[in-house]
């Protein structure tokens, strides 16, 4: 049997059609290279043998012992049992402890007299040493006599390092164990990936040992080469993926936009009423020299908020047009594509008004395109685009449609891109005659966009100056459940806020009208994460952990608060006698762009509303935002909530309230939002907490991530380092013939809705 068959041949020939069958459908394992590739999330360490005289507080031991006696004891008023046994090796004494229904197998098994392999971490109790339910293997007869194995059995037990993998119901660790241990022996068939050169350059282990190594380590060091390989291996092959991709790019023609002198940019700088920061020349600097090329731009623009990105698309929309081309940018709601055409459209002034009266010689028209818009506009949009009467056009998903079609489009801008498919940017990028240029923007990358921005499959600018005259936002986990009159305190200064003349925002994950979903859970907050307290704390203790654990469940299990019924709490209540209304996404465009044009107006005190003003809504007068139900949103959505208040010269506020409990992870999360505001930092965070998803596929965040040993954040070294070989490797040999190796592991990386994502992306 060849390499390449060895390693695919299916799990359920080598492990039997059960055990096989839960592999595919929990652990997506389906060959015997799937599960050589399957590898421990840790090791578990057995101590070299140690004497009882001499053993070390808090560390890992093996002992060998008898059983000097055995008792088992009732506690919390006969409701609890303790199993407590009491080991001699003549040196000294010590104590092991079982709880609960666990008790009884150790019972039966070691009855006084007998002797052990036990193994466990040393602590003291009731000034004892004790091992707390320890692993323990039964030695020699029941009279205490050694046996004939019981040599190697001490020698197979002490002192190893014992893998634990990634388990799932109905396969525990342990039985995992045992089907790598059928299928190990095929390691030494696995075709070694990276080019031999490369290879021994880095002083790396031949694949075969890697893979042996890292089931079966005899020494930590042996964990350490294994993992150095295997994290090589992954990181190499899928920056090959992305170097070919990167390569066929660059073997795409679109049309160079060169910037054109006396134009519509020139005009529009000439009436700007401000200055641009650094950041914004120096983007714009890189994001012009891309338009110039022959080959489709691919570039994310990363920026807090409020940092003036859409200036900076703008600006390169207007370099497009003046090269005679269209531009098109896409936003993922109705709310903010009105936005963005209102505010753009203002500050060009007449320069919009192309085919107007009042417009300005050189104007072009620029078009909105929603899904609600009139018949008799909507046609003559369509009509604008096609004639390429109108330069520019500014819609959302309806931008997609097929009906819609393009003089000449030359220039993509995808706003929030994480809020769209790559599907979705390719249906629009498809309407170009060649291959239009793309910009995707965005405040908090999702981990997925830091991962692809990490492995350099996007061209990355980013601007971290915020322009003259915004302000800092001070932000605050509001503990509702815990600390009520916090929740109180956080309405008053709502009502400071108007008292100065400014307005708030209120948000809540949940409309609560009749098509919300009857009988939700709101069930996607994070678990709380409480451990269950250790035997020896008293009832009391119990108790009140048993309170944290039902708060957690409490608060996970009601439905999340809702626009509606907020609204009207706080009418009657804490915000009587303010202008409160609500805004949502089952309004009607019409009654949606009222509401915002009177909030802007300062006609509205507090707008409660759901995340259809996360990005893009801009009101300088706001300057309090409270999050109702945080825990239910995510870092990005909170960052950029956020990024709705503090826009003019008064200092924003944002309050995040909560029902989790204090020693909650989903109030951790909330903690790192309010304690930066680093978009950037706050989306490593996130990486670090979801995972980075399928690098190579749709998969937004670690459902699915294609990566089994790497860590896009931890190393990102390692990462750089493939990237510079790959690109090496792909310069000189596109198709891979020298390195059929290569070829087969990039192959099994991608299928084909993967080498269709990277054709698209």
């Amino acid at each position: 049997m060849d390499r390449v068959s060895a390693l695919d041949e299916p799990l359920k020939k080598s492990l039997g059609p059960a055990t096989a069958k839960v592999m595919a459908e929990h652990l997506g394992l389906h060959t015997v290279g799937d599960l050589l590739h399957h590898y421990p999330r840790r090791y578990e360490e057995r101590g070299q043998l140690t004497t009882l005289a001499e053993l070390p507080l808090d560390e890992d031991v093996t002992v060998v012992a008898q059983v000097a006696d055995s008792r088992i004891l009732t506690f919390n008023h006969g409701r609890g049992q303790r199993l407590e046994i009491t080991l001699t090796d003549g040196s000294g004494r010590l104590q092991l402890v079982f709880f609960g229904r666990g008790l009884h197998k150790p019972h039966k098994e070691l009855p006084p007299g007998s002797r052990g392999m036990f193994a466990g971490k040393v602590s003291v109790f009731n000034r004892k040493l004790q091992l707390a339910h320890p692993t323990y293997v039964p030695l020699g007869r029941p009279d205490g006599e050694p046996g004939d194995d019981d040599a190697s059995a001490v020698d197979a037990f002490a002192g190893k390092l014992i893998p634990i993998y990634p388990a799932c119901k109905g396969l525990e660790s342990w039985k995992i164990t045992k089907a790598v241990d059928a299928v190990l022996p095929r390691a030494v068939e696995a075709a070694d990936p990276l080019p031999p050169a490369l290879r021994d350059g880095r002083g790396f282990v031949p694949l075969p040992e890697a893979l042996l190594k890292v089931h079966r380590p005899e020494t930590k060091a042996d964990i350490e080469d294994a993992r150095a390989r295997l994290k090589w291996d992954e990181a190499f092959v899928l920056q090959v993926a992305l170097a070919r991709r990167r390569y066929a790019d660059t073997q795409l023609p679109a049309v160079a936009r060169k910037p054109v002198a006396g134009g519509l940019l020139d005009a529009f700088d000439a009436e700007l009423p401000f200055t641009l920061t650094e950041g914004q020349r120096k983007v714009t600097a890189e994001i012009f020299a891309d338009l110039a090329t022959e080959h489709p731009m691919h570039r994310l623009l990363q920026g807090e908020v409020g940092s003036g990105k859409t200036l900076v698309a703008l600006r390169a929309m207007l370099t497009v047009v003046d090269a005679g081309g269209q531009a098109a940018l896409l936003a993922p709601t109705e709310v903010l594509a009105q936005q963005h055409h209102r505010s753009i459209t203002e500050m060009m002034g007449g320069l919009a008004e192309g085919g107007t009266l009042g417009g300005a010689e050189n104007a072009t028209k620029v078009v909105l395109l929603t899904g609600s818009m009139g018949t008799a506009a909507r046609r003559q949009a369509l009509l604008d685009l096609v004639t390429g009467e109108a330069g520019m056009v500014i819609g959302t998903h309806a931008l997609i449609e097929d009906k819609v079609r393009f003089h000449d489009l030359g220039l993509v801008v995808v706003d929030e891109q994480h809020r769209f498919g790559v599907e979705q940017r390719d249906a629009l990028r498809s309407k170009g005659k060649q291959p239009p240029h793309l910009l995707v923007m965005t405040a908090t990358p999702i981990p997925r966009t830091v991962a692809m921005t990490v492995f350099g499959d996007l061209e990355t600018s980013v601007l971290d100056q915020l322009p003259a005259g915004r302000s800092p936002i001070a932000s605050h986990v509001v503990p509702a459940q815990d600390k009520p009159h916090f929740l109180a305190r956080a309405w008053e200064r709502v009502r400071e806020e108007v008292g100065k003349g400014h307005q708030a925002y209120v948000v809540c994950p949940r409309i609560g009208d009749d098509e919300d979903e009857k009988g939700s859970k709101g069930g996607k907050g994070p678990k709380s994460g409480t451990k269950k307290a250790p035997a020896k704390e008293n009832a009391k203790e119990k108790a009140k952990e048993k309170a944290k654990e039902k708060a957690a469940e409490d608060a996970e299990k009601r439905p999340p608060l809702a626009v509606l019924d907020v609204a009207d709490q706080l009418s009657a209540g804490p915000l009587a006698g303010l202008r409160v209304e609500v805004l949502h996404g089952r309004m009607q465009p019409d009654d949606k762009d009222a509401v915002m044009r009177r909030f802007a107006a300062g006609e509205v005190d507090v707008l409660v509303a759901t995340t259809v003003i996360e990005v893009g809504v801009n009101v300088p007068n706001a300057t309090a935002m409270v999050i109702m139900d945080a825990d239910r949103f995510g870092v990005s959505q909170l960052h950029q909530l956020r990024g709705r208040v503090g826009r003019g010269a008064a200092p924003g506020l944002c309050l995040l309230v909560t029902d989790m409990p204090e020693a909650s992870p989903a109030r951790a999360r909330l903690g790192a939002v309010a304690a930066t505001l680093d978009g950037f930092e706050l989306s490593r965070i996130d990486l670090e907490q979801r995972r980075e998803g399928d690098v190579l596929g749709q998969a937004q965040s670690g459902v699915r991530s294609s990566l089994r040993m790497l860590a896009v954040i931890e190393d990102e070294e390692i990462i750089a380092a493939a990237r510079e070989e790959a690109v090496a490797v792909v310069a000189a040999d596109p198709e891979l013939e020298s390195s059929p190796e290569l070829r087969t592991a990039l192959d099994a990386l991608l299928d084909t809705e993967r080498e269709q994502y990277l054709d698209k992306g």
